[in-house]
């Protein structure tokens, strides 16, 4: 009886290892599947895409790894925040993901991107590693910014990440600079300028628009319309929160920001329509966890059954978990095997990071002018400045 079940123990094992195996074979073959988005897009002055998605076993294991990579960070970072290892401003994009995974499944490096503050996991989607990142947000030399720029300034220009910037909307003239450049000089590539809807109303916003339709530049304004600026609710600021309409002129689409592959079909569409015909809105329908910043606890002008209930019903991460388990591409234990994984990986990139040394004080003085004008330091104590004029 003990050999029986000793036998029938070792066909179960066979077995599941066997389904394992296959399933492995499944989820690293290129196998397409097809599913439709979560909610239809949206168009203003314009034909949207059709709401079935193309994705593979691999794509939506990536997916699921990147986003909750993305989220890993910016938990850790409001830790690092509260115990005082980051200073200043710091903006997290916990409940944002999908837009920025998604986007970059869409495009390549060639494209560029430029975005306001919230830029820690564009960052990474970017080709940033998480030690240039907490380097960075920590201040120390290391940083993607050399520990100069701090959490509102990452950079990547090798990546196509032209920042990170402080100042509301000043980035979306930017991005329509940097369009013009890819046509002047004849690339086939688009520019992804992104603002939150807190800087929809902002006038350097149309001007740039109007100068990017004049001239049918490749440029994509996308709006990720948390529903907050700030503090103040999107009726509260906007006469007309339908931000993708609101370039008159100029075509939107308005896109489920919750859904990795709702973004990607949005953004493979807009770069094609861009190409072709000029500049385009997509407005992303999305949601951040955390307040506007680590000084905004986030529930004074919202309601925690609000945000519990985003996270239980539109969560992107949760979303890609579901879609794995329901075409067998992992079981439940890998998934939190991988976030596991994920966990021990920032916490080492952390700890890496505090070991960064700060910049030198001297370095306050570089960057500013171009090199060989403008004030130098000198000294032991660096306190004897020295202007050379042109």
């Amino acid at each position: 009886m003990a050999q029986l079940t000793h036998r029938a123990a070792n066909f179960r094992k066979t077995l599941a290892a066997a389904i394992s195996a296959t399933r492995h074979l499944s989820t690293a073959s290129t196998a397409t599947i097809t599913v439709e988005t979560s909610l239809p897009f949206t168009g203003h002055n314009i034909d949207p895409p059709s709401r079935t998605v193309e994705t593979s076993p691999q794509e939506l294991l990536t997916f699921f790894r990147d986003m909750a990579l993305m989220r890993r960070m910016e938990i850790a970072a409001d830790s690092l925040y509260k115990a005082k290892l980051i200073r200043g401003f710091c903006h997290l994009y916990d409940g944002q993901e999908a837009v920025g995974v998604g986007m970059e499944a869409a495009i390549n490096r060639r494209d560029c991107i430029i975005t306001a503050y919230r830029d820690h996991c564009i960052f990474l989607g970017r080709g940033g590693t998480l030690y240039e990142a907490f380097a960075e947000l920590m201040g120390r030399k290391d940083g993607c910014s050399k520990g100069k720029g701090g959490s509102m300034h990452f950079y990547k220009k090798e990546g196509g990440f032209y920042g990170g910037h402080g100042i509301v909307g000043a980035q979306v003239p930017l991005g329509i600079g940097l369009a013009f450049a890819q046509k002047y000089s004849k690339d086939e590539n688009v520019t992804f300028a992104m603002y939150g809807d807190g800087a929809a109303n902002q006038g350097q916003l149309f001007e740039a628009l109007n100068m990017a339709a004049l001239w049918d530049l490749p440029a994509i304004l996308v709006c990720e319309n948390n529903h907050y600026g700030m503090g103040t609710a999107e009726w509260r600021a906007a006469k007309s929160p339908a931000y993708y309409k609101r370039g008159d002129y100029v075509p939107g689409l308005k896109v489920d920001g919750m859904d990795a592959l709702a973004v990607k079909q949005a953004c493979k569409f807009a770069k094609e329509h861009a190409l072709k015909n000029g500049p385009i809105i997509l407005e992303m329908d999305t949601y951040r966890y955390h307040g506007h910043s680590m000084s905004d606890p986030g529930s004074t002008y919202r309601t925690r059954d609000e945000i519990s209930g985003i996270r239980q019903e539109r969560d992107p991460i949760e979303r890609i978990r579901k879609l794995i388990l329901a075409h067998d591409l992992a079981t439940e234990k890998e998934l939190k095997d991988t976030e596991k994984e994920i966990r021990k990986e920032v916490d080492e990139a952390i700890a890496k990071a505090k070991e960064s040394p700060l910049p030198d004080p001297s370095d306050l003085f570089t960057n500013v002018y171009v090199k060989g004008f403008g004030v130098e330091s000198f000294g032991a104590d660096r306190k004897e400045l020295r202007a050379v004029l042109p």
